[in-house]
């Protein structure tokens, strides 16, 4: 469903960004956010309910609804569509309840 313009495909040969998801190497496209870049490599869910375990993925990709939460550098509760990708960096699904630092 989510596929890169003809245009989006040629700026990304252009300007590769390697990154991780889900252990899996994936070459993204330099100003893509962790979202749009999980979106354009086939994951579509990065997330589960912490109630019933259902998958989530990234809902309003401008920050407001937090169900594009993932694990970054081994740092969680990132917000994918708010997370320019860099190289080399490693992004996991998030599992569980999101938890509240006190």
């Amino acid at each position: 469903m989510f596929k890169r313009l003809p245009e989006a495909q040629q700026a990304m040969r252009q300007h590769p960004v390697a990154v991780t998801i889900n252990g899996q190497s994936v070459q993204c496209r330099e100003g893509d956010t962790v979202a749009a870049a999980m979106f354009a490599a086939g994951f579509v869910d990065c997330r589960d309910t912490a109630v019933s375990g259902v998958p989530r993925g990234p809902y309003c990709m401008m920050g407001i609804c937090y169900d594009c939460l993932v694990i970054i550098d081994g740092q969680p509760n990132q917000q994918g569509c708010m997370t320019p990708v860099r190289e080399g960096m490693n992004i996991e699904r998030q599992s569980g309840a999101r938890q509240v630092r006190t």
